[in-house]
């Protein structure tokens, strides 16, 4: 009785094969990594925009969403005289990472890095810009809903 077996070649191919399979994959693969990534960064951040936007209401006072230089926070626009001075939500930067607002009614050319959202819920319209490892996206705020419309999306 014979016995089958594969040859040296055989395997040597099987493992081109696979290898090629492999290199094929990777980049798409990776593709997807970043756009789940860059979805999460968006999806975080109009969750801050989404609680400043809440708490305003519920409490019936401003709070700001105020960019630093490692986060981006919701506070109150002024704290009462007994409240803890902390921020009440975050979204924090990563390395290489850049949040970037725009205030297109601002009456001055350089505005601070604060977005202020009123008691009514309202707020003022924005433009928020990121840009990271994973890639880019930017959403017009409607000052009315307070909700972002996509305006730019691109995964690496």
């Amino acid at each position: 009785m014979a016995s089958r077996a594969f040859t040296l070649i055989e395997i040597i191919i099987a493992v081109a094969i696979l290898t090629v399979l492999l290199l094929v994959a990777v980049p798409s693969l990776s593709g997807v990594l970043a756009d789940r990534r860059l979805r999460a960064s968006l999806d975080e951040f109009n969750n801050l925009v989404r609680q400043a936007q809440e708490r305003s209401v519920a409490e019936h006072r401003a709070y700001l969403i105020v960019w630093g230089d490692k986060d981006v926070i919701v506070e109150p626009e002024a704290f009462a005289k007994d409240e803890e001075k902390k921020a009440v939500a975050a979204f924090a930067l990563a390395r290489g990472t850049v949040l970037t607002l725009t205030l297109p009614a601002a009456l001055t050319s350089k505005p601070a890095g604060e977005w202020i959202f009123w008691p009514t819920g309202t707020c003022e319209p924005a433009t928020v810009r990121f840009a990271g490892r994973a890639g880019t996206w930017t959403a017009n705020y409607s000052p009315l809903t307070g909700h972002g419309e996509l305006a730019n999306y691109a995964a690496k």
